[in-house]
């Protein structure tokens, strides 16, 4: 049982979601992240080392190191709404797969404990990495941004080549379900075209069959200004609801996949 004392460092605890896979659901935000995107609600996660960030004028620690035990515990507390609603264990950040070690084993306690679990991650690592995580999988929440590497990196910080080859190697293992989602982002990808092309390369992964359109909100702005930050995305506003219906359904006269607005 020596995996229950692998260690790993979090930011937050989202209980009773209802986002994030299916069901209700406890979400660990997990510290550090390689992509810079500019329109990233939880800048906080970004950094790996623990932070202080002013929240309504008050110095407020943003990280913790904590162990697979007592994490598992935190989760264990909510079973009855996991039995009753078909939900479980969500690792989100950040970008989970920065911590490989503390996400496999937290995964793996879930698996073991019969806890539904998932994993919201943009697959930017080794193969290597991901595969020792899919056994204790069962939804892969796979952000895809763009399809165009230079566009990429422009708003992220990385090109997507990496992003898109981890996601066809994990679709094709077949060891978890695969739901793309796509955050949709005035001036970077809110066009026909833009979420064509991604929904286009989506309906060639085997197995998957849902794609997921999220709408960008100003939701993290104000911790920009608790970090001491500048906010990149100042001045850009959210697509209406008649624009996302619009991409919706551009989305769905190019592939066979269910395409939903939020996930």
């Amino acid at each position: 049982m020596d995996y229950l004392q692998t260690k790993g460092r979090i930011f937050d605890i989202q209980r009773y979601s209802v986002h994030d896979g299916p069901g209700i659901r406890t979400i660990v935000f997990l510290k550090g992240c390689v992509l810079r995107c500019r329109w990233c609600c939880n800048p906080e996660s970004q950094e790996y080392k623990i932070q202080t960030m002013k929240v309504l004028g008050e110095d407020k620690v943003i990280g913790r190191d904590v162990t697979v035990e007592e994490m598992i515990q935190v989760v264990e507390q909510d079973r009855p709404y996991y039995r009753r609603s078909g939900g479980g264990l969500t690792l989100s950040g950040g970008e989970s797969l920065c911590q490989p070690e503390f996400a496999r084993d937290l995964l793996r306690a879930a698996k073991e404990r019969g806890i539904n679990t998932a994993l919201e991650s943009m697959a930017c690592a080794p193969f290597e990495v991901i595969e020792e995580i899919l056994p204790y999988l069962d939804l892969y929440l796979m952000d895809m941004k763009h399809t165009n590497p230079a566009k990429h990196k422009e708003f992220t910080g990385r090109p997507n080549d990496l992003m898109m080859e981890n996601a066809r190697k994990v679709a094709l293992s077949g060891k978890c379900k695969l739901i793309i989602r796509v955050p949709v982002i005035p001036t970077f990808n809110a066009t026909v075209e833009e979420i064509q092309g991604i929904a286009s390369f989506a309906n060639t992964l085997p197995g998957v069959e849902q794609l997921h359109l999220l709408p960008y909100h100003r939701l993290g702005q104000d911790k920009y200004t608790g970090l001491g930050r500048e906010y990149l995305m100042d001045g850009i506003l959210p697509p209406t609801a008649e624009e996302m219906n619009t991409l919706k359904r551009a989305a769905e006269a190019v592939s066979s996949l269910h395409v939903q607005i939020g996930g």
